[in-house]
């Protein structure tokens, strides 16, 4: 087939790129050039927001979204495209309001969420845009992604902390849930959407339960052969400032995702592959002074 994916060059996009390139896909990245591309996919070199007649003489048999943050961006690419077959919109947990009952499901109403902000109204704002110009389309929403490629100061910050034998300042207790999908396992469902067209167009993403902060953190700190020592911060202090999740504990209703993919990658298996990764792209993480504040602000905890 032919397919087309958004941006291309950092993370989701890229790994998606490159997994359906890898299935012998013609695959083509839509971006404006200004990184390093990934072998086997071919570049159209054009802004999304304004491609002029760059992508009317194409056909794609699948548009892949991973880039629509807002409804513009959706309008401005379905205004430049040609013809094309399914489009699969990468959207977001963040859809949803934290004051709905839990685990989110797809029937729940979407609505501002106070700790998301504009991103979570922006994408509303793109689904709603899609659905209006594409009623078919399919649209899947993830909790945290994570994996090869996360150029995230994320589960690549836990690696370091175990690197260098650091503790690890953990959010109150850390029991706090946080609920993650390997973005192989992102692929391998798009795969499936595009293989078994299901009737149902709308898909919470992720794993079935949470992990805690504390379990997340052994993981990570295991990948290396380590065990954290663990050092509680009170909550009175900005959680952002020293860990790389906001405090804010939500999980999704991915059942219906469940019934078409049973099996999804093992977190220790998925960290496993992110610590790879790292190990040889420590340049291209996107760092926050996360470390800076733990040592100037909390290094007399014990």
């Amino acid at each position: 087939m032919n397919i087309l994916v958004t941006g291309g060059t950092v993370f989701a996009s890229r790994y998606t790129a490159e997994f359906f390139a890898a299935k012998g896909h013609d695959v083509y990245v839509l971006n404006r050039g200004s990184k390093p591309q990934s072998p086997g996919v071919r570049l159209i070199c054009t802004d999304r927001h304004a491609p002029g007649d760059t992508l009317k003489n194409y056909t794609f048999d699948i548009v892949i979204d991973v880039t629509a943050y807002n409804g513009k961006d959706v309008n401005d690419l379905i205004d430049g495209l040609g013809d094309f077959g399914e489009y699969i919109l990468i959207s977001s947990s963040a859809v949803y309001p934290e004051t709905l009952p839990q685990p989110f499901s797809e029937e729940q109403p979407t609505g501002p969420n106070s700790v998301w902000g504009a991103y979570g109204t922006n994408k509303i704002e793109a689904e709603n845009a899609l659905l209006k110009r594409v009623p078919g389309a399919y649209i899947l929403r993830p909790p945290y992604l994570y994996g090869p490629m996360n150029n995230l100061h994320r589960e690549s910050f836990v690696f370091e902390c175990a690197e260098n034998d650091r503790p690890f300042y953990l959010p109150g207790d850390g029991s706090q849930k946080l609920q993650f999908l390997h973005i192989g396992d992102m692929c391998r469902f798009i795969d499936v959407l595009i293989g078994a067209r299901p009737q149902q167009h709308i898909f919470n993403v992720g794993e079935s339960e949470g992990v805690t902060i504390r379990e997340w953190a052994e993981n990570c700190y295991a990948v290396l052969g380590k065990s954290p020592q663990f050092i509680s911060v009170d909550r009175s202090v900005p959680q952002r400032s020293y860990f790389p999740f906001y405090a804010y504990e939500y999980t999704l209703d991915t059942s219906k995702m469940r019934e078409l993919m049973p099996e999804l990658t093992p977190l220790s298996d998925g960290l496993a592959r992110s610590w790879e990764w790292f190990a040889g792209n420590r340049e291209l993480i996107v760092r926050k002074p996360l470390f800076e504040f733990i040592d100037n602000q909390l290094g007399g905890l014990k």
